[in-house]
């Protein structure tokens, strides 16, 4: 605290003097009758010399926070499109770099040269085409081949992803993230936030859970009127009430009258052979973990607000909109133990974050990611259920070496496929 107050004090006095420095130039050219506009020629040759010393200064400031800054720690791209979304950037540095340095030089240089002296009168020089035409047609051309570049980067990430892509959900709410993983299958089951609850937090969609909400809105459940309560509540007699709190529960029941007639078209139309799909589904709440080499299609969706995925390490970053499923792909390189080799950090973790102000605890919307060899794969998926409580990998036991083996070498052949 006493070094920061220290630095404080030097700053204001600083300005301090730097104000008072002014007023006595001031005042010193106002005695000696000297005008604003008359400098002399010593003055001049001093701001010339200082422009190429600031530029000197400006350069070296730059070259240094570039090397101890430039580069955020992130580390080596960890997906294959992470590589070419640095290359891309690196390009885009280049290119912006050496026009500030060109642009720059000419400013201060020029300056310095072109000094005003006695005698001299500038030059006046107001239009020439060919400057127009090279000073617009060049910058035009260089930012069409970057956005072509970048769009061709972008539209990779986002096309229809291929069968051998393995479909993975991320779901964002305020403050958090889950993923479901589409089993055996390799299908994700349907989704409808209409069905959300709080036995089914994720609006998957399945018989039993259409009927669950379907009752919720008839008969309501914990801190949550139906509507038959509503209704016996409002055509009670003996209820005194008043006009805005009867308003109030004539728009809830309102509200919960269409919601149940569009829960009611829902279950009509519903095909129970679909149950299959969502219930060997695999929902993990408190990480993701991934494959390394597998190629993965990512489906965003939202609860509540606009959320963003961010995975710095991936270079990778889609939003989260409620209301529509967005998507991008990508294909982890590195598992979690090789790069804590490569950042030659013990405690290195993969993670992905919100990248929007969503909210008061925006801040801490983390979600750790893992990157596993074959072995560890296979192991976390024997470890995990689905949907409905089956084991992901549900083998009898026959069938269970044998079939756990051809994974094993699925699985070392996806990751020997990024090696080196």
């Amino acid at each position: 605290m006493g070094t920061k107050l220290i630095i404080l004090l030097v700053i204001v006095l600083g300005v301090i003097a730097i104000a008072q420095l002014v007023r006595v130039y001031e005042l010193t050219a106002k005695h000696t009758n000297k005008k604003s506009e008359e400098v002399p020629h010593r003055d001049n040759i001093f701001n010339a010399n200082m422009m190429l010393f600031f530029m000197i200064f400006f350069y070296a400031a730059f070259i240094w926070l570039m090397v101890k800054f430039g580069y955020t720690g992130l580390g080596p791209a960890a997906s294959t499109h992470g590589i070419e979304t640095d290359w891309l950037l690196n390009l885009n540095f280049v290119i912006i770099i050496a026009v500030f340095f060109l642009t720059n030089t000419l400013l201060f240089v020029f300056a310095w040269k072109y000094v005003k002296r006695p005698g001299v009168k500038a030059f006046f020089y107001p239009h020439n085409n060919k400057l127009e035409m090279v000073w617009t047609v060049i910058p035009a051309a260089v930012l069409a081949v970057i956005i072509i570049l970048g769009l061709r980067s972008w539209n990779e990430i986002t096309r229809p992803a291929d069968e051998d892509y393995e479909n993975v959900e991320i779901y964002s709410y305020q403050f958090g993230w889950t993923a479901r993983y589409s089993g055996v299958d390799n299908v994700l089951g349907d989704f409808d936030y209409k069905l959300t609850t709080a036995e089914n937090q994720y609006g998957i969609m399945t018989r039993a859970n259409i009927d669950n909400a379907l009752h919720m809105m008839r008969i309501g459940g914990p801190g949550e009127e139906g509507i038959e309560l509503l209704e016996a509540r409002l055509n009670n007699e003996s209820v005194v009430m008043s006009k805005a709190d009867r308003k109030k529960l004539e728009v809830d029941l309102g509200r919960k009258q269409r919601m149940i007639r569009l829960l009611e078209q829902i279950s009509k139309t519903y095909n129970d052979s679909l149950d299959n799909i969502a219930n060997n589904d695999v929902v993990v709440p408190d990480s993701l973990v991934l494959l390394k080499g597998q190629n993965y299609n990512f489906s965003f969706r939202a609860k509540d607000v606009i959320h963003s995925a961010y995975f710095p390490h991936f270079r990778a970053q889609m939003n989260t909109v409620p209301g529509m499923t967005t998507y991008f792909k990508m294909q982890p390189i590195f598992t979690t133990d090789e790069m804590r080799e490569k950042m030659n950090n013990d405690e290195f973790e993969y993670i992905l974050m919100c990248n929007k102000i969503c909210g008061g605890s925006h801040y801490k919307m983390k979600m750790a990611v893992r990157v596993l060899g074959p072995e560890d794969y296979l192991n976390w998926q024997k470890s995990k259920m689905t949907y409905d409580g089956s084991p992901w990998l549900n083998f009898t036991d026959a069938e269970r070496a044998t079939k756990e083996a051809e994974l094993l070498d699925k699985y070392r052949e996806i990751a020997s496929s990024v090696e080196g």
